[in-house]
């Protein structure tokens, strides 16, 4: 392959602006872009809710730390165990990058079945109104890896391949792109125009594992695996392991949330007909 046929990626320093010993990073406002759009997103799917400006502040609120912190510790235990082990703190080092996305998914879990208690509300009834912004924070990140250069594909010849730094001189798919527009852009898609008309509680949630499980295994086919990981014998990488559960618990969900509200209709047909009897 020839090197000057392909993209090389511009020299983006990761640091926005410095102030001081405080430094701004494209990484960690790609995340703060994402929030401010989910939280611009959430208000206008609060008329839909009983819930008020402040319930659903004190929600976003904590689904943002559990993201950030669930993300953050899940990465480490996922990926980078070993770091951890050598030196503790390699924990607290979030401006180096690396954040899990099913980690960051359980973090969220947690805030909203914490929060679901003091709303008076359902934990799926929560997951429903939250699913269809999670997108918007995932296309975001996505950015940041690619602003980042970290996270590249395998190597490839599509004419799009790009060069990126610390990754050798071979031209590799931009899969940070490609999680863009399917886990960010097409989901949110997917996910707004579903959630838009009353469906049976748990199904847009379980819309939402699917979905990303699927999108997320596909692009694991062209995203380079983990070097201190590889791929299993299975052939499957790390991510796309970590997505079967979500897949079937995607469907699970789907065909729980329909076959319940479904139950009610059949014993009013039953009920109506033993009457007419």
């Amino acid at each position: 392959m020839v090197e000057s046929s392909f993209l090389v990626f511009p020299n983006i320093d990761p640091i926005i602006v410095s102030l001081g010993p405080l430094h701004v990073r494209w990484y960690g406002l790609m995340y703060l872009v994402g929030f401010v759009a989910a939280y611009l997103l959430a208000h206008k799917r609060l008329e839909q809710t009983q819930w008020n400006k402040d319930q659903l502040g004190d929600l976003l609120f904590w689904s943002f730390v559990g993201v950030i912190i669930g993300g953050r510790v899940g990465y480490v235990l996922f990926y980078q165990f070993g770091l951890f082990l050598d030196d503790p703190t390699y924990l607290v080092k979030i401006w180096t990058g690396g954040m899990s996305f099913h980690g960051g998914l359980l973090g969220v879990l947690a805030a909203m079945y914490w929060r679901a208690k003091k709303m008076n509300a359902t934990f799926l009834q929560v997951g429903d109104f939250v699913a269809p912004l999670v997108p918007i924070g995932l296309g975001a990140g996505r950015i940041g890896n690619f602003l980042n250069a970290e996270l590249w594909g395998r190597t490839t010849d599509v004419p799009w391949a790009i060069i990126f730094p610390n990754a050798g001189n071979l031209p590799r798919h931009p899969s940070q792109l490609y999680e863009f527009a399917l886990e960010g852009v097409l989901l949110f898609i997917i996910l707004w125009l579903y959630s838009a008309k009353r469906r049976p509680v748990g199904a847009v949630s379980g819309l939402f594992l699917l979905g990303y499980g699927a999108f997320r295994f596909f692009v694991e086919y062209f995203r380079q695996p983990d070097a201190h990981i590889g791929l299993y014998n299975s052939g499957l990488s790390q991510g796309q392991l970590l997505c079967l559960p979500m897949i079937a618990l995607g469907i699970w969900l789907i065909v729980r949330a329909y076959r319940t509200a479904a139950a009610p209709m059949k014993n009013m047909k039953t009920k109506t007909k033993s009457n007419q009897l």
